[in-house]
């Protein structure tokens, strides 16, 4: 599986979140506006070892997945001493797409995923051991979960309860070794913070918006969070996990379990979070995906345990069944999908196809080339993150790519070139009706419609975009926050308005895309 992970990852396309996250792997800055930094680290320990290639982006990727089961395979050892359990826990994220495929594909949950499992075996070995130094490691642990994504904050109440709840609580409120791991993880964030106040706490903001924008109730909302959960972890790996994770935490809260308090919490407590914000909110497909390895530890636990405890006969023998039947049909779901991405030459989902619609941009790119040499053009102009990374990713610094837009993610970025900019032609890049946006009316920029492209992916159009040669104007990179070409997106989206309206209800709507979703079609 960790074979067929590293052929995906040399042979599916970059999808656009991959490249604009490898943008970041080029710059030397202390953070980002979308997310913490760790992400942007992998993929530079990636690149410097197999270059600019998707390898060398995803490669972190793959370890991730396979220090990830380390550290599940030694907390169920730690708990259960049964091989069963162990093999088990190691095949459960083989058995779920995300995990047994997608994880090759680099986003910040990936980078958080490793970090957050191993905050969980430190806990654990504090749980074995008594010895409160594991707390610190813990804290490590943490900060750098934190410095992956802002998601990883789901996991304190499942900490507190496990500090908290159990019979020890006073032995650990009167102990230092707790607070001193809540100060290194501070600390170990602190590259977030510093550049959060150097930058009027944007990333905070950004966030906020998002997490807490009010919605009205939308089922179809609820259904695609329900819907994608079962397609990424498996149709019946994900009520096995979720049955077992009950479980645990029935035995956990009853008997005074730590291990079982903190596996189950931390499964549980997310998940009904992200469902009740799926009530209002289109919730992310992998913003839950740093939960479930809890909780394939909880339910290998879990079934381990059921014979020694005295459970019923019934639910002993039912329980093994439903988890060999979860692993071998999710394996080869994922082998399926596998083989459907490399092998196949087909197109069965049409435009809504999650990886064909984001590949295709060689051809826009070829094109936009053409164009450069024609016209005498010598940097590239885009209005969205999307068509920039990708833009960008392409020709690698060999031309220079601008979002002459939402300058606010680009903070503290280096110069992309201004010396090929300055008083020279432009080439705008831009998905129809990208060109078309309210925006242009702000930038007195002469525009000269050349051609338009269309992206494919198997013999159907995925995009269209437009050409356009710019001159008599130069971009601004920096201007100021009250400037529409500053502001970074807003998430009209997520009502899923669509384009035309949404630009015409606020005129700072410049791109109505989500992180690993399909852009709001016009």
């Amino acid at each position: 599986m960790t074979v067929l992970r590293i052929v995906y990852a040399s042979v599916i396309d970059l999808r656009t979140d991959e490249a604009y996250y490898w943008t970041w792997s080029k710059e030397s800055v202390l953070s980002f506006l979308d997310h913490p930094p760790m992400i942007a680290w992998f993929i530079r320990f990636g690149t410097a070892i197999f270059g600019d290639t998707n390898l060398g982006v995803r490669f972190a990727g793959i370890l991730a997945m396979l220090a990830t089961q380390l550290l599940l395979a030694d907390i169920v050892r730690r708990v259960t001493h049964d091989f069963r359990a162990i093999a088990l826990v190691v095949l459960m994220p083989e058995a779920a797409l995300y995990y047994g495929l997608l994880m090759a594909k680099v986003s910040p949950d990936v980078a958080l995923i490793p970090f957050a499992v191993a905050m969980l075996w430190a806990l654990v070995r504090l749980a074995e051991s008594g010895d409160g130094r594991w707390w610190l490691a813990a804290g490590v642990f943490a900060g750098l979960s934190l410095l992956s994504k802002f998601t990883a904050m789901l996991w304190l109440p499942a900490v507190a309860a496990f500090m908290l709840v159990p019979s020890w609580r006073r032995r650990w409120l009167s102990s230092p070794y707790p607070w001193a791991a809540a100060l290194i993880a501070v600390a170990v964030f602190s590259p977030v913070l510093i550049w959060n106040a150097g930058h009027d706490w944007a990333s905070f903001r950004f966030q906020f918006v998002r997490a807490f924008a009010a919605h009205e109730l939308s089922l179809r909302t609820v259904g695609d969070f329900i819907g994608l959960q079962f397609g990424l972890v498996g149709i019946i790996l994900m009520p096995v996990v979720l049955s077992g994770a009950s479980m645990m935490a029935w035995r956990g809260y009853r008997r005074d379990d730590a291990v079982a308090i903190l596996l189950s919490t931390a499964v549980l407590l997310p998940f009904l979070y992200f469902l009740w914000k799926s009530l209002t909110l289109r919730v992310g497909d992998t913003w839950p995906m740093f939960m479930w390895p809890a909780g394939f530890a909880a339910a290998a636990i879990n079934i381990a345990l059921l014979p020694r405890q005295g459970y019923p006969a019934w639910l002993v023998r039912s329980a093994i069944p439903w988890a060999r039947a979860a692993i071998v049909s999710g394996i080869i779901f994922v082998v399926a999908v596998f083989l459907y991405y490399v092998v196949t030459p087909w197109n069965f989902l049409g435009k809504v196809d999650p990886i064909g619609g984001e590949a295709g941009y060689e051809q826009v790119a070829d094109r936009a080339q053409a164009e450069l040499q024609k016209t005498g053009a010598t940097w590239i102009a885009t209005t969205d993150y999307r068509t920039y990374a990708m833009l960008r990713w392409f020709f690698n610094g060999r031309v220079p790519v601008i979002q002459i837009n939402e300058r606010g993610r680009f903070m503290g970025f280096g110069d992309p070139g201004m010396n090929l900019i300055r008083g020279h032609a432009g080439l705008y890049v831009g998905r129809v009706p990208d060109d078309r946006s309210p925006l242009w009316e702000d930038i007195p920029a002469h525009r000269e419609p050349l051609e338009r492209v269309d992206r494919n992916w198997r013999g159907i159009v995925m995009d269209s975009y437009a050409l356009e040669k710019l001159t008599g104007w130069t971009p601004e990179l920096s201007p100021p926050p009250d400037s529409p070409l500053y502001r970074w997106r807003v998430l009209a989206g997520e009502v899923h308005l669509p384009w035309r309206v949404a630009a015409l209800a606020n005129s700072d709507v410049m791109s109505l895309s989500f992180e690993g979703s399909p852009r709001v079609s016009e």
